[in-house]
């Protein structure tokens, strides 16, 4: 940055005095000023940058020095692609699932042939949008123009990152990023009934309200079908890794690597078992037993099998004109109990050997307190004679072939009933759960996008900054989202769908994996209650990480979402329209902030939180947020600009959002900029207003416009910017033409 001369620049605006008040420049070759940027993962991932650099005084009279950056991301339509994939591949599942579900009553054999005939035209549906996206191979950017295109719903639209590098006298040099994309919603389905708050409230509301023609389970249920089904899918090839691993040290003869092999797969088994353990399952295998043909129904079952109870707050089976279920005789359900239950045995066993072949290898007497604990259930151990230079493999592999053995019985027959549970759901509330379902990953598929593009770029500028990978690991990430949509009109159902794609993101976790190629580009697993997305960085780069982020450590991401309405539109919701919309997200969020901020201080360590604390007084400043949010202000911008700096202070991931990220968006990060030069490097303050207008009539976000629009005018009029608050404002001359 220093080393730009004046004679550099294509135009210098002076002031009144004949004194330089900024440079502006185009810069074709980004890495020739700053080396940070030319990091040859970032550069696969980024494309066709657009950089302008400036000189503003400092208000002792010096010159900092600033490079603005604009870039598309290829992840822009490379995600997409991954997740529609992954949808295609679990619907397939589900659908072979149903069929599986073997001979069926002709009431549920009909009702299945109803339900795979919708779900098969869905998948066509999504396998004919996967064909068209991937003839768009070099394409890195959807403009706002086509936001409402149907083969491109999945891709956020005008996705970018925002960045700005700031080289100043005093102070070292800082970087501040931002990613700017139209807010997360479904356009071409349109908004007529609203977004997907509103519609998924609608839809549980008629679920629970209406009456039900088969055996219904409630909405939680039905959710915690999907949750178990979720935990077998993730649980299991773990126990199964875990168990090699087990086996692998067995075979080199390590007894501190058997031990932590051990004590891995005894904790993914406990957490296997467990999940079993929840009455829902139960109650399924008893409901999918009186859907097969010949189930006889005489009386309840006992309120007490094995080592669980039947919960008042569980919903009953609501049968159609039948009062009873089916008797022991005809369903064993303690069968089920011992089916599970063979699985801890399984593992108790795998304990007791391991400790013997340690206690005997290493000459001691008498057991350990773990093989007593199992003694009860280790006879299959007691009947091996061990020795010591006795292959510890040919000891361990029956048990783990029998653990494994085990849990795939228990993985069927639950798989099975869970299954039955989807099946219900589906049958009563199609086309209209499809439906929802396909809006919802719509606007998940932009939302996901930003999100990986912002992870990653995050874990590239940070990757040697101690203090963010201790967080990353320990405390996760928070991501915060600016909303500039108004609450009135069709942008209502756009913030519905934006909040909830943004609080889908829940569901999601990072790995971090060493590149083996060079191929870089995240790879996502996993169904559509939880996701996995494995970011891959470079030999060096991940040598460099801390052990756990290498064991494979899932991270996780925190996302929140403030949205205040600055246009016209706001203007008339606050008037004569509703903006509980509003509060209400600001204040569901600010709850999430809070809350992400005190696991925070408690977690991190405490060196790194004094320090912290001494340097920013984020107190204060989520006491000055929640003040600004109850006092329900009009157009309260104030919320915008703490909720950036709170995150900013937390090593977040930031995102601005209006309908498209061209205008509004545009408004907003060029002020967020230049409040920050003013705030963090001593902007003159006579300059503030200069640069302001600078950036946004010579900067990149003008140059955004062109992109999409073609047309280097951002999409206002004079009369709707009287209703803008007036640092949102554009300079004359660089306004004028209808929104898009």
């Amino acid at each position: 940055m220093g080393e730009i001369e004046d004679g550099e620049a294509d135009n210098i605006t002076t002031d009144v005095q004949g004194q330089k008040c900024a440079l502006v420049c185009e810069c074709s070759a980004p890495e020739s000023v700053s080396r940070k940027d030319n990091l040859p993962f970032l550069n696969a991932v980024l494309k066709n940058p657009v950089c302008k650099l400036y000189r503003f005084p400092t208000s002792d009279n010096k010159w900092m020095q600033i490079r603005e950056q604009m870039s598309e991301s290829i992840l822009s339509f490379h995600i997409p692609k991954e997740l529609i994939s992954l949808q295609i591949k679990e619907d397939l599942c589900r659908n072979q699932e149903l069929k599986e579900l073997g001979e069926l009553s002709p009431h549920w054999d009909n009702l299945r042939k109803n339900v795979l005939t919708h779900c098969d035209q869905m998948v066509n549906i999504y396998q004919d949008i996967l064909t068209e996206l991937s003839k768009e191979t070099g394409s890195s950017f959807k403009s706002s123009s086509s936001k409402g295109e149907k083969t491109l719903e999945f891709v956020p639209i005008n996705l970018h990152l925002q960045r700005m590098h700031v080289h100043s006298p005093h102070l070292k040099d800082a970087l501040y990023d931002v990613i700017t994309v139209g807010a997360p919603a479904a356009h071409f389905q349109g908004f007529k009934n609203g977004g997907l708050r509103k519609l998924l409230h609608r839809f549980e509301a008629e679920r629970r309200n209406t009456g039900y023609q088969f055996i219904y389970y409630s909405p939680e249920n039905t959710a915690k079908a999907k949750e178990v089904l979720s935990n077998i899918n993730q649980l299991q090839p773990l126990i199964a890794t875990h168990a090699d691993l087990l086996l692998n040290s067995a075979s080199q003869h390590s007894p501190d690597s058997l031990k932590n092999s051990l004590k891995m797969l005894s904790e993914k088994t406990e957490l296997f078992v467990h999940a079993f353990k929840d009455q829902l399952v139960r109650s399924a295998l008893l409901a999918l037993y009186t859907a097969r043909p010949g189930g006889v129904l005489k009386k309840p079952p006992s309120p007490k099998s094995g080592t669980e109870e039947s919960s008042p707050q569980d919903p009953p089976l609501l049968v159609r004109r039948q009062d009873s279920i089916p008797h022991h005789s005809d369903y064993d359900e303690e069968e089920w109990d011992r089916v599970w239950a063979s699985v801890g045995k399984s593992l108790n066993c795998i304990i007791a050997m391991v400790d013997k072949l340690i206690e005997r290898d290493s000459g001691g007497e008498g057991s350990s307190d773990s093989s007593k604990d199992v003694e009860k259930d280790s006879s299959p151990v007691d009947s091996i004679v061990t020795h010591p230079k006795e292959d510890w493999y040919e000891q361990l592999y029956p048990l783990i072939l029998t653990l494994k053995d085990c849990m795939g019985e228990v993985v069927n027959r639950a798989k099975q009933s869970l299954t039955f549970v989807l099946l219900q759901e589906l049958a009563y509330s199609l086309p209209q759960c499809l439906m929802l379902t396909l809006r919802r990953d719509i606007v998940f598929s932009q939302a996901l996008t930003g999100l990986v593009c912002g992870f990653i770029i995050k874990l590239h500028t940070s990757l040697y900054d101690p203090g963010f990978l201790e967080q990353l690991h320990t405390v996760g990430l928070i991501v915060q989202y600016e909303g500039l949509l108004s609450t009135y009109s069709e942008e209502i159902g756009m913030l519905e769908d934006m909040a909830v794609g943004i609080s889908d993101l829940k569901k999601v976790a990072f790995k971090i994996i060493e590149a083996t190629s060079n191929d870089v580009l995240p790879v996502i697993t996993g169904r559509r209650e939880h996701y996995v997305v494995e970011v891959k960085v470079p030999a060096r780069m991940f040598e460099s990480l801390p052990l756990q982020i290498k064991e494979g450590q899932l991270l996780h991401v925190y996302p929140v979402l403030f949205n205040v309405g600055i246009n016209e539109q706001q203007t008339l919701a606050e008037r004569f329209g509703d903006v509980s919309l509003q509060e209400s997200i600001n204040q569901e969020n600010f709850e999430l902030l809070k809350e992400y901020y005190t696991v925070f201080m408690e977690k991190m360590p405490p060196d790194y939180i004094s320090h912290f604390q001494e340097q920013n007084d984020l107190k204060g400043l989520l006491e000055n947020l929640h003040q600004n949010i109850q006092a329900k202000k009009r157009k309260n911008v104030e919320i915008m600009w703490l909720a950036a700096t709170i995150c900013r202070k937390l090593n977040g991931i930031r995102f601005t959002c209006c309908k498209s990220a061209k205008d509004r968006t545009s408004m907003s990060v060029t002020l967020e900029q230049c409040s920050i030069l003013r705030d963090e490097h001593q902007l003159h303050k006579d300059f503030f207003i200069r640069a302001l207008d600078c950036m946004r009539r010579e900067g990149c976000r003008i140059e955004n416009v062109l992109k999409n629009i073609k047309c280097r005018k951002y999409a206002f009029n004079m009369l709707q910017l009287m209703a803008f608050p007036k640092y949102y404002r554009p300079p004359e001359g660089t306004y004028g033409k209808a929104d898009t």
